[in-house]
């Protein structure tokens, strides 16, 4: 069984169904509400569970144990999912991060978030410790100082580093070259690059890392470098009700197909099936399939 480490931030969303978003001024009634666990690397290491490999997840929360609810409530949510959190950091007087997310009749999300600085200079105990065993690493960029550790120590072991580019930050930051593979969101890409050409926005990328660069678009294709060269790989057409976790789950199937033996064409279709099913459903991260609806989605498609 695969074993793969996701290593970054977790964070409890607290989800509104809406018809539209509200204005300011206003109010809006929801028609379904739910309180999930969310963030990149906690909802990237529900999707790599689901889809039967061995998970283990790292990341700075609130603390101490029992002290902080919502890191309790984190801890034991990725715990019922099978995913083994000794690697995460209790820091006390610290709070874990809280989300209020609103997702509209298309799908699409507005997200506010609360994270406590506190944790931003948390480092993990034993990257090394966290990295042994494992056959590739995934990690968001929310929480540099405490992945860049785990991203060194699995670069020493010659495994595959998965970065999940979410978050804009400068293009010359060192995360861009602590990884193997680096997946920009179509919107930190654009950010980042300061253009709304995506091809152009890995180029520029390519000037700052020899990582893989690729980047996605909502519903339009995946693109990535191949050389100098920009290929495309398509997505599912598929009615989406709600995009929140989507990427996450697209970063986390990825990481397993590459671990699984996949090229990169079929590891990007393997996690836009993923992401793609995930989509279909509301439910934030407990919306993420099972292996068998993307085998079944693929061979479909």
């Amino acid at each position: 069984m695969p074993h793969i480490l996701c290593a970054g931030i977790a964070v409890l969303d607290e989800v509104f169904r809406v018809r539209e978003f509200p204005v300011p001024d206003s109010k809006v009634e929801a028609s379904e509400f739910i309180t999930i666990g969310g963030g990149c690397a906690a909802n990237a290491a529900v999707a790599i569970a689901r889809l039967g490999a061995k998970v283990r997840f790292a990341a700075p929360l609130g603390g101490p144990a029992g002290a902080d609810a919502i890191g309790n409530r984190l801890v034991e949510g990725l715990e019922r999912e099978g995913i083994e959190c000794s690697g995460c950091v209790r820091v006390t007087g610290g709070r874990t991060s809280v989300s209020a997310i609103f997702i509209d009749a298309h799908g699409d999300r507005t997200i506010a978030t609360f994270r406590d600085h506190r944790l931003d200079a948390v480092v993990p105990d034993d990257p090394d410790g966290l990295v042994e065993g494992v056959d590739a690493v995934l990690v968001d960029n929310r929480f540099v100082e405490f992945v860049m550790p785990i991203c060194r120590a699995a670069l020493r072991r010659r495994i595959p580093v998965v970065i999940d580019a979410d978050k804009p930050t400068e293009d010359s930051h060192p995360v861009f070259t602590a990884g193997t593979y680096v997946i920009f969101s179509g919107e930190c890409l654009r950010a980042m690059a300061r253009t709304d050409d995506l091809a152009a926005g890995l180029a520029h990328m390519a000037k700052m890392t020899d990582a893989f660069l690729a980047v996605t678009n909502g519903p339009r294709p995946v693109q990535w470098r191949d050389g100098g060269q920009i290929r495309e790989t398509p997505v599912f057409g598929i009615k989406a009700v709600d995009t929140l976790g989507a990427g996450d789950v697209f970063h986390g199937a990825f990481a397993l197909a590459l671990v699984e033996g996949r090229g990169i064409d079929a590891a990007l279709r393997f996690a836009a099936a993923a992401a793609g099913i995930k989509c279909s459903r509301f439910g934030g991260s407990t919306a993420a399939p099972h292996r068998a609806e993307v085998d079944a989605l693929l061979q479909g498609g």
